[in-house]
């Protein structure tokens, strides 16, 4: 691989100015930079991006961290943060905890260890010591999705409140009147979140959410079906089951078609987290959407406000309820989303 010295073999031209020419200096003439420029090009020569960083203390490198690279609202989440840290001049190294505070840990050190500008991280449970640390020496970082109380960095997500409430309001228009949730961990802002506002949107319409149908998931596909199956051996089972993620909705899907039941003559299914694919399960799937692809554009917006010397704004987007045929809608529209929020951490 050709280095500076090839370069300016090739130009005729002392290393010094091919160093000038390279970073952009104004002092260097047209000439040299024009005789550089073809060097470069002869040689197929890239700058050493390792030793331009410990000159400009930049690496225009950004860390991702995820909670699961296998949950689809992640993956469209890490998509979009790629592609406009790519637009803005930065590229993406991610990683993904795999909802594990320990994975985490490793993730956030080894991005440090590499000299990154800055910090994305959903954070899973209470966050990991080397995340905490990390915020609090004030290494440039945005939570994204999640997020934990008292830290004080800019927090970009959607509020699904309203989204929920429009989905308790549609059931009951529905006749339906047992609603159970596959709940999220607790520890996470995200699960504490979606069970407080489905208890709020059921108590509007005079519904209370019993014990019996609450059942705690860990937003794996494993959870909503051993869940649902604790829900399908009540006395009095739910009408609808409301997933708090996607993955958990495939789960409870699982499990009741195990049970030999179908959606929604038998039982209803609604999901937090639409996907791709659940316009392609019979009947599809009712489902709250997030706009994943604005979060991720906007969490990397705030990052890079913070890296350059600009107050990071924190944004709340609205999430939207999307009215399929899993809780025995028939053919039903799609609602309209809201306008953008704005707020604080």
């Amino acid at each position: 691989m050709a280095g500076i010295k090839d370069v300016a073999a090739e130009a005729g031209l002392s290393v010094a100015t091919v160093s000038r020419v390279l970073n952009g200096h104004p002092s260097v003439s047209e000439d040299a930079r024009r005789r550089v420029t073809a060097a470069v090009e002869r040689l197929g020569y890239r700058p050493n991006a390792v030793a331009r960083s410990l000159r400009t203390d930049q690496t225009r490198t950004l860390g991702l961290v995820i909670s699961d690279v296998m949950n689809p609202y992640f993956t469209e989440l890490a998509r979009s943060v790629e592609e406009e840290a790519r637009a803005l001049g930065y590229s993406v190294i991610i990683g993904n905890a795999d909802e594990r505070p320990d994975l985490q840990d490793h993730h956030v050190t080894t991005l440090l260890d590499r000299r990154i500008d800055g910090l994305l991280v959903s954070p899973t449970d209470g966050g990991s010591p080397s995340m905490l640390g990390a915020a609090r020496a004030g290494t440039p970082m945005v939570f994204v999705d999640r997020w934990i109380p008292g830290v004080d960095v800019p927090v970009v997500r959607s509020d699904g409140r309203a989204a929920v409430r429009d989905l308790v309001a549609h059931l009951h228009a529905l006749g339906r009147r047992r609603l159970a949730i596959i709940a999220g961990p607790a520890a996470t802002t995200t699960g504490r979140e979606r069970v407080d506002a489905f208890r709020e949107a059921l108590a509007a319409h005079g519904l209370e959410l019993p014990d019996a149908y609450i059942g705690q998931g860990d937003f794996q596909a494993g959870s909503g079906r051993r869940v649902t199956e604790g829900f399908l051996d009540l006395r009095e089972p739910p009408e609808v089951v409301f997933a708090a993620d996607n993955l958990m909705a495939l789960g409870a899907l699982d499990a009741i078609r195990a049970r030999g039941l179908r959606v929604p003559d038998d039982i209803g299914l609604a999901a937090f987290d639409d996907i791709p694919w659940f316009v392609h399960t019979d009947p599809p799937v009712t489902a709250v959407a997030q706009p994943v692809r604005d979060l991720g554009r906007a969490a990397v917006r705030a990052l890079v406000d913070r890296i350059e010397g600009r107050p990071g704004e924190s944004v709340t987007l609205p999430a939207r309820l999307v009215v399929r045929r899993s809780c025995g809608e028939g053919d039903a529209g799609i609602e309209s989303p809201s306008p953008v929020r704005r707020s604080t951490p």
